[in-house]
């Protein structure tokens, strides 16, 4: 800590005056970056819809509410299909991905010079895309139905729980790996009661957390036309129907606060 002296007594200060005047001048250059920033976001923007937004929000809210309960009889249907979205895509991008973290992983894959760069750039791809693109993009290839949602479902599930997976499998205890080697077994043996036991909580954690997400990725795939509840609100919004994108909501809502309790009850049993 950098001591001067000043009328014969020390002034302790926490950094020199250097690194005051470096600090400062950080500080002002990440306000003008943040002004710049601001100024190349905003050119465009039209000020007469942002001051007038308050007074067309208040009037949506007013034609939305009460929710139109007559309607939620017809969200069953969509309902389940976007579980069922959910669940298989789930179940297909978990078994695409336990073979890629392996493969990812430096303790178990069979080529650092080739599978384990696979595997990783297969992860980061899927990650890096969200799965409205991929239904997107499915769409155009597929034509509209579940068929798209549950592929894309599953292609943004394949980096998130290849990343967890083999992230895990990176730092098991490597003892219990010897002590099943020093038996003869062979590697699929030695993946089985080495590996396995050890990964297998954070990897049914990851899972269903990951099935958690994509009910609430599944339920606007429809936007695009891969089916389920957001079918239902496009439709309702292309028509201007307030009241039933009101009961929409209210059900996406439940669903989420429903697999959110399902997803924390599994996840605490298993940890």
């Amino acid at each position: 800590m950098p001591v001067t002296i000043i009328n014969g007594e020390r002034n302790w200060r926490r950094y020199t005056p250097t690194r005051d005047i470096i600090g400062f001048a950080a500080w002002l250059a990440l306000v003008a970056f943040f002004v710049f920033c601001w100024q190349i976001m905003t050119k465009d923007t039209m000020w007469v819809f942002v001051y007038d937004a308050p007074t067309q929000g208040a009037d949506i809210l007013s034609r939305a509410f009460p929710p139109r309960w007559s309607y939620i009889n017809q969200l069953w249907k969509p309902l389940w299909d976007t579980l069922n979205m959910a669940t298989l895509g789930t179940l297909l991008g978990t078994a695409i991905a336990v073979p890629i973290a392996f493969l990812a992983a430096r303790n178990t894959t069979p080529s650092h010079v080739v599978a384990r760069p696979v595997a990783l750039f297969i992860i980061v791809a899927s990650r890096s895309i969200n799965s409205l693109i991929w239904a997107l993009l499915l769409v155009s290839i597929l034509g509209p139905g579940m068929l798209a949602g549950i592929i894309a479902i599953a292609l943004r599930s394949i980096g998130f729980i290849g990343k967890l997976l083999y992230e895990a499998i990176e730092e098991i205890d490597e003892k219990q790996v010897e002590a099943v080697s020093a038996t003869g077994a062979t590697s699929l043996q030695i993946i089985d009661y080495a590996i396995v036991p050890q990964v297998l909580p954070s990897f049914i954690s990851s899972m269903v957390f990951r099935w958690d997400i994509n009910i609430r990725e599944s339920a606007i795939l429809g936007l695009v036309g891969a089916g389920g509840l957001g079918l239902n609100l496009q439709s309702s919004l292309n028509v201007l129907a307030w009241p039933q994108v009101t009961t929409i909501f209210i059900v996406i809502l439940a669903t989420v606060i429903i697999s959110e309790w399902v997803s924390a009850r599994v996840r605490q049993a298993i940890i």
